[in-house]
């Protein structure tokens, strides 16, 4: 029988978070937009297929991000977390990760101008400013007296993922959705308390983190683990560059948070603005965040040599997302000492074996490269 490589061992090693919960492992599944949920965000089994195929010999699950209010949805297919009503599906959800063995954590999220208007109700699209294309109004900005109840929201998104049995709960604070909107000079052109200098665009997001802070001391009873996802430079100017990114993650390290997920598509990539551009964006924020704000990174992991790699740069997590939907057993391989037959491109003729929701091979087929497939 083959056996997991001296080599790999670290990435199967227990990891304590901050705030005392522990994972068995430090590999991690990124959260993956499925478009599996039904048409009323409520869980699908397809997605639960998906996501436990994927989630044995993982450290923890990060499910994909579901939307706190139903203006925030962004996707076909997007579960929700904006309801009572949606508890029983999410408990079924994490109870099927946690049968793996694995941590399952649940991102929360609102699109703010990515939402969809015709997924949202009566098209009514909001963001922190207004929003235009091609001279057309995409978005209307949220009113003073708007702004509270979002952030009620993520707090009361935060209550209904305790209730349902996750772990742990993932803001998602990345990938130009609200809580970057409100961050970034690009998007937010408020004049208010929650706009203007960098203090008052910080604001909004602050306080979502405040407010989650808050369900979890009032309804967890057991070690918990709480992380924030951020996106650390945008292509616009003005646009977020790693010196507001460096100022987010300052705040954030007050915070009590279990960890940090830095989304990026190339986990190696270098700094544009704003810090030593000849260093990668994870060694800046390792050097910002020291040892007492773990991270997570993720982008183009392919190869569990990719994953070790990361490890041995002092990353102590690494989320996989892609590689995972190309092979379920990605790091069951690894953990076999099987490393070598690794799949690294769908193959449409077993597209069964895959479980991967409709919706998702949809956009697959259509977004030519994105994930590798051949006939």
């Amino acid at each position: 029988m083959i056996r997991l490589k001296n080599e790999f061992k670290p990435l199967f090693e227990p990891f304590t978070f901050p705030g005392g919960a522990s994972i068995d492992g430090r590999l991690v599944v990124a959260p993956m937009t499925h478009f599996g949920s039904h048409e009323d965000g409520t869980i699908s089994k397809e997605e639960i297929d998906f996501i436990t195929a994927r989630s044995s010999e993982m450290g923890m699950v990060i499910t994909a991000c579901a939307n706190v209010t139903p203006d925030g949805k962004a996707f076909e297919g997007q579960p929700s977390i904006a309801r009572d009503e949606d508890i029983p599906g999410l408990q079924k959800l994490d109870s099927a990760i946690q049968a793996k063995g694995t941590k399952a954590i649940m991102q929360i999220h609102h699109g703010g101008s990515q939402a969809l208007p015709h997924l949202v109700p009566n098209g009514d699209v909001v963001a922190p400013s207004d929003v235009f294309k091609d001279g057309k109004q995409i978005a209307r900005a949220l009113t003073e007296e708007e702004i509270p109840h979002i952030i009620d929201s993520f707090k009361e998104a935060a209550r209904r993922a305790i209730q349902a049995g996750f772990d742990g709960i993932e803001i998602h604070g990345a990938n130009g959705y609200l809580l970057q909107q409100f961050y970034s000079p690009h998007s937010n052109q408020r004049t208010d308390q929650w706009g203007g200098s960098e203090e008052k665009r910080l604001a909004f997001p602050i306080a979502v983190v405040d407010a989650v802070k808050e369900a979890i001391k009032e309804h967890v009873t057991k070690p918990f683990i709480f992380g924030y996802r951020l996106s650390p430079e945008e292509p616009e100017t003005p646009g977020l560059t790693m010196t507001e990114t460096f100022t987010l993650v300052d705040v954030l390290k007050t915070k009590d948070l279990d960890y940090l997920h830095i989304s990026l598509m190339e986990i190696d990539a270098k700094a544009r603005r704003g810090a030593d551009t000849s260093k990668t964006r994870m060694e800046l924020l390792k050097e910002r965040c020291g040892d007492t704000l773990p991270l997570i990174g993720v982008g183009s992991v392919i190869t569990a040599e990719d994953a070790l790699n990361a490890y041995n740069q002092g990353i102590p997590l690494i989320a996989v997302a892609r590689e995972v939907i190309v092979d379920p057993d990605w790091a069951v391989k690894i953990k076999e000492g099987r490393e070598n037959e690794i799949e690294t491109v769908i193959k449409r003729s077993q597209k069964d074996k895959y479980m991967i929701p409709e919706g998702l091979w949809t956009v697959m087929e259509a977004s030519k490269g994105w994930v590798p497939m051949e006939d």
